[in-house]
Formats: C-alpha cells, structure tokens, sequence
C-alpha cells in the first residue's frame, strides 16, 4: 500500500489539470484535490479515494520539474481540446452564415438584373411608342405572339389539365398566329370586330371537328385566350395609332424636329398612350414600395404579396402620376378628367395583374415563362396592360369630349 507523503513546494500558479501521468508511467490522478496555503503550497494527490503522493526519497527540485511537466502537458492538451472545440462550432456555424451570404448576394443579383432590364425595356417601349405607325403596331404584335404562345403552354400545364382537356397542340399554335396578326389587321382596317369574329368561328369550326371527343373546356380556354392574348392589347393600337387628333396645347410639340414629324407628332393618341403607360409603371412601383412597407391585409387569396395597403398607395401614385403629367402634357384640360384617367389606369392594371395570377395559379407555376431575366415571361411584364388599353380608349372616346383637347 502506498504510504501518505507531501511535497511542499513555493508558490506555484496551478491550471486546471485533467489527468496526471507520473515518470514510472503509472496513473497518478484522475481527479485531483489540492490543500492549499497563502505562502506555501501542500499537494495532497488522491486516486480512487486512496493517497498516493511523490516519493519520499525524490528530491524537492526533482518533484517541482515533474509537477510542472505535467502541469504544462495537461494546459497543452487542454488547449488542443479548447482549439478543437472551437474548430467544431466554426464548422457548424460556417454553413449557416454561408447559406445566408448566398441568400443574400442572389437576392442582390436578381434586383439588380431586375432593375437593369426594366431600364432597358422602358426605354424601347418609349422609343416605339414615339415612333408609332408601324414600328408600334409590329412591335405589339410581336409581344402578343409570345404572350398567347406562354398563355397555351400554362393552359397545357399539370396543374390546369388536372381538371380540364386542353385545347390540341395544332390549335393553340394557329391560335397564337392568329392573335398576333389582329393588331396589324387593326391598323390596316381601323377596327378589329369582324375579324376577331371570324377567327373565333374557324377555331371553334376546328375544335368541334377534331378527332376524338370534343370538350367544352377546349372550347372555352381556346375562346378566352383570343380575347385575352388577341382582342384586348388591339386597343392600343386604336389608342395609339387611332386617335390621330392633334394635342394643340401640348407645348413640347411647338420643339419638336420638323424632321420627326413636328407639332402634327403629338396627337392625342400619343400623349394619352404615354401617360397611360406611365401611370400602369407608377402603379406597380408604389404599390410594391407601399406593400414592404406598410403591407398587413392580404388583398385576395390569387396574389399572396398583394396587401390593401399596398394597393392603396398604388392608387396614389397612379393618379398623382397621371395628374403631373396631365400638366406637362396639357392634356387632359380637366383635373377632374386627368384624376379619374389615372383612377381608370389603376383599376386595369390591377385587374390584368391578379386576372394572370389566377391563371399561374391554376397552373401551378410562379413565372408564365423565362425570357426575360429578373421579370419571368412577356405576360408578366404586359399582365398590367391587357385590360388597361380598352379602358383607357373607351374612357377617351366616350367622356372626353373633343377627345380632351
């Protein structure tokens, strides 16, 4: 049995030891207890309950180099296992934050696409716009080509023809071509009644004399993107090309080159489709800006992100939109007519927005497509604008008298 002995030893700072090995390579400790004194220092070594001490015969230098050896062994592998325990919350730390720098510089990457984009289509729409005639109506046309083509390839998703038959892949297709050349045929003929009407009697002719078994669903899904994709944007072009009245009072016509067409330019139809447009961009912007910011009530199940707060502030910007540019335009004369043009704008626009949301909604998709960058498709940039053309036409032709002049 080992006999109880201690070493004394002058003063000594101690660190925390976790096991103790002695130079006969024996265990010493595996939990220790220290009887201490203000001056001097009396180890007291304890394993298993029973006293083991230093060698009596050892000397007292030799006994201070073997403490403090193994007093340093234990502080360096104390702070391996420190350092190691540090290394493994790093790494378990490390994902997450990575995880969210990624959120976050994508989320970045996407806005600024978003923005640049948006730029860049704002100024060509501007550009065509001005130009008019032809550049106009074949721009449109081109956009309704893409947008009718993305609006039968969602009524062809799972989500859709879960409850329904779509429409043969052949008729969508004379479909598409059909709505993009009814803007041309409203500028060539000046009215597009009787051209909708016959194109809507030889799709419906093709559907019901289809092999197999004809659905209404066909029918109806068919029928209602010729008016949506087809019928609804001609109106700009009977906004735009039109109503050819000139705008006397605008003051920029008296500037204009005589070159690109002088003051006979700026005719109703041209002022009315730039405040209009205009009007439908402010409105998105401060309706998303209102929503961050202000966003609680849900406007309606179809569009999560809309908030009544943010349509509100929608309804704001649109008709402060429309009155400054009323006064710059000098048209209409009315404030009463600029609030209620820019009340109009609104309403069309929202109505398109939450009228294709719908739709992505049936089809279970979040974008109508991908050719745009940062926006999605053709019909998620242009949803705003479908419905908007014919009321804002309707509203010229019928309560404006001298179309506004």
């Amino acid at each position: 049995m080992a006999s109880s002995s201690f070493v004394e030893i002058e003063r000594f700072h101690l660190i925390p030891v976790l096991s103790v090995t002695c130079p006969c390579h024996r265990p010493l400790l595996s939990k220790k207890s220290l009887i201490l004194n203000r001056k001097k220092l009396n180890f007291d070594l304890l394993l298993n309950g029973s006293k083991t001490a230093v060698p009596v015969h050892a000397k007292r230098a030799t006994a201070k180099r073997w403490l403090i050896t193994s007093v340093a062994r234990a502080e360096a592998d104390s702070v391996d296992e420190d350092s190691g325990k540090e290394e493994v919350e790093k790494d378990h730390i490390s994902p997450a934050k990575e995880d969210s720098a990624s959120q976050l510089q994508q989320k970045t990457s996407q806005l600024k696409k978003r923005i640049i984009f948006g730029l860049g289509i704002g100024i060509s729409a501007g550009g065509i716009v001005l130009a008019g005639g032809w550049v106009f109506t074949v721009a449109l046309a081109a956009v309704v080509f893409v947008g009718s083509r993305e609006y039968f390839e969602l009524v062809r998703s799972h989500g859709i023809t879960a409850g329904m038959t779509p429409p043969p892949r052949y008729v969508s297709r004379v479909c598409s071509v059909i709505c993009a050349f009814m803007p041309v045929l409203t500028l060539y003929f000046g009215q597009i009644d009787i051209s909708v009407t016959i194109a809507a009697f030889v799709v419906a002719m093709a559907l019901l004399l289809q092999r197999g078994n004809p659905r209404f669903s066909q029918l109806s899904s068919t029928m209602f993107g010729l008016f949506y994709c087809g019928y609804l944007p001609c109106f700009w072009v009977k906004l735009r090309c039109g109503l050819a009245a000139p705008a006397l009072n605008t003051r920029i016509g008296t500037t204009w080159p005589v070159l690109l067409g002088g003051q006979a330019h700026w005719t109703v139809g041209l002022v009315a489709t730039l405040i209009s447009m205009s009007s439908i961009i402010a409105a998105d912007t401060y309706a998303f800006m209102g929503g961050k910011a202000f966003g609680r009530t849900l406007l309606t199940r179809i569009s999560p992100k809309k908030t009544w707060e943010g349509t509100f502030v929608g309804l704001g910007g649109c008709i402060a939109t429309s009155v400054v540019l009323s006064k710059f335009f000098c048209w209409p004369t009315s404030l009463l007519s600029a609030i209620a043009f820019g009340f109009l704008n609104f309403f069309g626009s929202i109505f398109g927005d939450l009228t294709e949301s719908m739709i992505k909604r049936d089809a279970g998709v979040k974008d109508s497509g991908s050719l745009i960058p940062g926006h999605g498709g053709i019909l998620d940039r242009s949803d705003s604008y479908i419905f908007t053309g014919a009321l804002a036409y309707s509203f010229i032709k019928t309560f404006l008298p001298l179309y506004g002049v």
